[in-house]
């Protein structure tokens, strides 16, 4: 494919909290929770944060990175499954608050998890066709868990974007393929406050069917094998389901070291595959090839092979902090004010 990654930026709220400390709430052993999920704390976003405020953070990094002037962007979309508004776009104000408007697309996307992924796809389309010069790709999210739940456990905040150009590219993207299903293991209805799940239904026939087989489609389609990747990322609802998985295709702990974010930082959701990207390269050298797979229930995978360029080493990786500061960093909190920031404390009226 001619387009690939110009430029990328990340960003996840200051505030944690550990399984430990909501255990405590809910009478259970939070810490053996959080050890079978492999999550030993979780981001929350500040009570003036959300997708759009998390956006603009991690685009600004990623155009100051690069050099970009925001006025050469021709496309820009968020993917979200927790956009402040119901109706009216994330897209459009975070493009104002770069600077990207007025001559340009910009719409939000939607598919769980893997709605950041599929908005790199349509970029690459896009820029591919010569329809733009940038397209910005995001995946952002603020989600959380029931009060009590399982997801609450791990269900945290963050955003990365990708700015996908022809000029520059630090990453190319050799090819990308999708598996696609109608499988129900998580949803949220209109006016629900809090999504429902499938409890261990959302593993077998949803994550690890749909992360295998987009993978194994991507080996057949390039000619590759585990072997010939020194970086996979998967989307990771935890830290236990991405090593699971990648166990189960050939791939190694090493491989997985840096697309592993999950465990510091709990599951962004339409973030985590794309931050997970963002901290290997942050990490990597020229010439490396990066397998990253995404998942979003509902149901469907992305995959994408990867080869970073000669580009990369010149590349000013020091605007802007790295992934690895935000899951080396973090000011932890009690539960009470977790509670009060994620607004699950309900006053009754009258």
């Amino acid at each position: 494919m001619e387009a690939g990654i110009v430029s990328y930026g990340a960003y996840v709220p200051r505030y944690r909290i550990t399984p430990g400390e909501i255990g405590k709430v809910w009478g259970s052993d939070g810490d053996s929770v959080g050890q079978g999920l492999n999550v030993r704390r979780k981001s929350v976003p500040a009570p003036d944060e959300d997708t759009i405020t998390i956006s603009t953070e991690a685009l600004r990094i990623a155009l100051a990175r690069g050099g970009i002037d925001p006025q050469q962007i021709g496309a820009v979309y968020v993917g979200s499954e927790s956009h402040p508004y119901a109706v009216k776009p994330t897209a459009t104000v975070v493009a104002q608050a770069v600077g990207a408007t007025p001559h340009l697309t910009a719409a939000d996307f939607e598919f769980a998890c893997k709605a950041g992924t599929a908005a790199v796809q349509t970029c690459l389309g896009l820029v591919g066709a010569g329809m733009v010069r940038y397209g910005v790709a995001i995946g952002t999210d603020t989600s959380q868990g029931a009060p009590g739940d399982a997801l609450e456990y791990s269900a945290s905040a963050g955003g990365a974007a990708f700015v996908i150009g022809r000029e520059r590219v630090i990453c190319s993207v050799e090819r990308t393929v999708s598996y696609t299903t109608d499988t129900p293991d998580f949803w949220r209805r209109e006016g629900q406050r809090y999504p429902s799940h499938s409890g261990r239904f959302t593993g077998e026939p949803a994550y690890f069917r749909h992360v295998a087989e987009c993978a194994r489609a991507l080996f057949e389609a390039s000619g590759t094998g585990p072997a010939d990747y020194q970086h996979v990322v998967f989307h990771q609802p935890n830290g236990k389901f991405p090593l699971r998985v990648g166990k189960q295709l050939g791939f190694s702990e090493a491989q997985m070291r840096y697309g592993l974010v999950t465990p510091s930082i709990g599951n962004t959701y339409s973030a985590a595959a794309l931050l997970g990207l963002a901290n290997v390269l942050d990490h990597a050298g020229a010439g490396e090839r990066i397998l990253v797979v995404g998942y979003g229930s509902g149901a469907g995978s992305d995959a994408f092979d990867l080869r970073t360029t000669e580009a990369l080493p010149a590349y000013e990786r020091g605007a802007g902090r790295s992934v690895q500061y935000y899951l080396d960093h973090g000011v932890e909190i009690p539960y009470a004010v977790y509670a009060k920031y994620r607004g699950k404390i309900h006053m009754a009226e009258g």
